[in-house]
């Protein structure tokens, strides 16, 4: 029994005791009127005391009642019965009984009674009077010598019954409190869930597709759980720490449970917000918690997901030169003894995912701690029909289904991207009656994905369907004859998601890592292009081509202040920091004179300006094209890349 929850007797002693002295000193004694002798001596005199209890040190009485006799007695001297001081929270049996008589006006009768006896009840402080007994004989007054000591049973109903209740609901509440995740009296506790994985149950390296490189980064890993003689025969150890980094849905938690259950131990699994808690030092305790459950399960596997959480760097511009208290600073300096002192030869593995590798503190990552870093990146084209395909295997698909153009369709897709798309497409295949999952269901799924749910609801009023259907022929047609520009799969002016009328796709044959400023130009020529082909139908323009802006600016701003394709200022990069960045925001600008963003914005507006006025020039060379694009598009409100290559012929070379 872990030592913390060990009681004593002499606990419950030392209680009992308190409880005794608290009795004796404030509850002990009568809870009636004290009367004076001399007074007492009166009321005998005047034949008002009905009955008496005479004992060494105390005389108890009561007053004959008003509507009594003088020959008769309110109560015998056996029957006199005078109450104790008690504790406000005095256990009454009698209480308790009338709650549950239905006769209330007979209990409240009751009750009267009992109030208007006590009224009627002294004690007087007994004094030497040979007299006494011949006066109370003379005035006919019973009584008796002997009266009970309450003392025990008073103890008993003040304080032994009420606070025993109050500890049974005090555990009752605390287990309640305690069940589920740790609860209060665990919350110093390792929140860490635990699979025993097998060779049948568990994840294995043939379920992930896309990941090669990393899952050959940490075969040596599996090798060495599953024969650590071979490695430390020769002295090796093993790599204490393997930090997964990479986009989110990459699979990097799968591969970590791949890890384990190629190598058939058990699993830790937890977040690294799970160590954080409002009360100060319990992420410090669960680490420790963490590391001693680890060691004595080993060899296994230990997985912190968003390390992030609790590894960022410490310090920083706005930091104290006296160092931190906060509670994130002490986890993560438990976790960085815990790793230092941690023997590699014990079988433990300790794993960590995150999208933020560029922030966590350059002391977690040192060796001898995360010695090594896998990276877990987007994949190819052979990695996403491999996800496919596995995904498939769960689901009825129509054999006439391309995996090799999906894989295709879907670049910078991650795994998870993929499983939302496989699960639309079966929704969608149900939702149409489909006996299998059809082609035509995969490419709305994935549309679905990237432009949002259909609004079939919103109809749009003639004027604005061909404003649209121009705009998006726009973006089609310059597309189609820019040279290097992805081919245009599908046009559609139906609809989707918050705010897009209308939506052009275009999906490149093949994965790109790199463009040339000509390509970069093609691509903001054709967004602005939209624009371009509402002036050259309707002579003006509207508000339908503000996220195009907004994109176009953004290449626009990159190709001059992050790829150096300046003209007046070349290979100049105004990035700050180039460290990975997986979450998709835009590098941080480093300081710069206003001479410099003032020729930049110059050129900036420069190179909109010339890419909007050579999409105009092409829209009116092919203005017979333009028009009968738009035509078709009115009339069928989707068009693929067959009906473009039927009206505008073949595509220019590259």
């Amino acid at each position: 029994m872990d030592k913390r929850a060990r009681f004593s007797l002499g606990y419950f002693l030392w209680i009992f005791l308190l409880f005794w002295v608290l009795e004796g000193i404030f509850f002990s004694g009568p809870s009636v009127r004290e009367m004076p002798y001399s007074d007492f001596l009166k009321e005998v005199g005047q034949g008002k005391v009905a009955t008496v209890v005479l004992t060494t040190q105390t005389i108890y009485g009561e007053i004959r009642a008003p509507d009594l006799s003088d020959d008769s007695t309110a109560a015998s001297a056996d029957s006199l019965a005078v109450e104790d001081k008690a504790t406000p929270w005095r256990f009454s049996p009698s209480a308790i009984a009338g709650w549950f008589v239905s006769e209330e006006e007979k209990a409240k009768q009751a009750e009267e009674n009992r109030e208007s006896e006590i009224d009627r009840q002294f004690t007087v402080t007994r004094v030497e009077d040979p007299e006494l007994i011949e006066l109370l004989q003379k005035h006919k007054v019973e009584f008796r010598g002997k009266i009970e000591n309450n003392f025990l049973r008073n103890l008993f109903f003040d304080w032994i019954i009420p606070f025993g209740i109050l500890f049974l609901i005090w555990t009752f509440i605390m287990k309640r409190m305690g069940q589920g995740a740790g609860g209060v009296m665990n919350v110093g506790k390792s929140k860490a869930k635990v699979y025993d994985l097998d060779d049948e149950s568990g994840i294995h390296f043939n379920d992930l597709a896309g990941v090669d490189e990393a899952i050959e980064e940490v075969e040596e890993v599996v090798s060495f759980l599953k024969e650590p003689e071979k490695y430390q025969t020769l002295g090796a150890k093993l790599p204490t720490g393997v930090l997964l980094v990479g986009p989110p849905g990459t699979g990097k938690t799968l591969l970590a449970k791949a890890v384990a259950g190629e190598a058939g131990v058990p699993f830790f699994s937890l977040s690294g917000s799970d160590f954080v808690e409002m009360f100060v030092g319990v992420g410090a305790s669960r680490v420790r918690d963490l590391f001693k459950d680890a060691t004595e399960k080993s060899p296994c596997i230990v997985f912190i997901d968003e390390l992030d959480a609790i590894g960022r760097a410490r310090g920083g511009r706005n930091a104290s030169p006296m160092g931190g208290f906060d509670e994130r600073e002490n986890t993560l300096n438990q976790l960085l003894v815990e790793m230092d002192g941690f023997d590699g030869r014990t079988g433990v593995v300790i794993m960590a995912a995150t999208n933020r590798p560029e922030v966590l503190d350059r002391a977690l990552l040192r060796p001898g701690r995360f010695d090594r870093q896998v990276l877990v990146d987007r994949p190819d084209r052979e990695g996403r029909i491999s996800i496919f395909e596995i995904h498939a295997k769960e689901l009825k698909v129509d054999p006439k289904v391309d995996f090799k153009r999906l894989g295709a369709q879907t670049p910078g897709f991650v795994g998870a991207d993929i499983a939302n798309i496989c699960n639309e497409a079966a929704l969608l295949g149900s939702r149409n009656g489909h006996q299998t999952i059809q082609m035509s269901d995969f490419q709305d799924a994935i549309e679905r994905v990237i432009g949002g749910l259909e609004k079939k609801g919103r109809l749009l009023n003639e004027p604005e369907r061909r404003r649209v259907a121009y705009h998006e022929t726009g973006h089609a047609l310059v597309g189609y004859f820019t040279p290097g520009a992805d081919p245009v799969e599908k046009v559609s002016i139906v609809p989707r998601g918050r705010g897009a009328l209308g939506y052009t796709l275009q999906a490149p044959t093949e994965d790109r890592f790199l463009m040339t400023k000509d390509e970069l130009l093609g691509r903001i020529r054709t967004l602005l292009a939209g624009r371009a082909a509402e002036q050259t139908v309707f002579g003006d323009v509207s508000t339908g081509a503000s996220d195009d802006l907004e994109r176009a600016s953004q290449m626009a701003r990159s190709m001059l202040t992050v790829y150096g394709m300046s003209t007046r200022l070349p290979n100049l990069s105004l990035v700050e920091s180039g460290g990975e960045n997986f979450l998709g925001f835009g590098p941080q600008q480093s300081e710069h004179s206003n001479e410099i963003s003032r020729v930049l914005g110059e050129e900036h507006l420069e190179i909109l300006k010339s890419c909007y006025d050579s999409a105009l020039v092409l829209l009116q060379e092919h203005r017979e094209q333009l028009e009968a694009v738009a035509a078709r598009l009115l009339a069928q409100e989707k068009i693929d890349s067959t009906d473009l290559a039927e009206l505008l012929g073949d595509r220019p070379e590259e």
